[in-house]
């Protein structure tokens, strides 16, 4: 009787574990901007206006 109430009282307990650690774990991983703002212009934007720049120097 008492095995059986700890099994079942066990896949409940080892679901919450789980998402306890799931949420530690992000919790844990502070957001760093520096990993996600654009660094600056890319290939397509010099193509673009490589030209315009090279008119306005002559």
């Amino acid at each position: 009787m008492l095995l059986a109430s700890l099994t079942l009282l066990c896949q409940p307990l080892s679901f919450i574990a789980a998402k306890w650690q799931k949420l530690v774990r992000i919790a844990g991983k502070p957001y760093r901007p520096e990993l996600h703002y654009m660094r600056g212009p890319g290939p397509k934007w010099h193509a673009k206006y490589q030209a315009s720049r090279l008119d306005r120097t002559r």
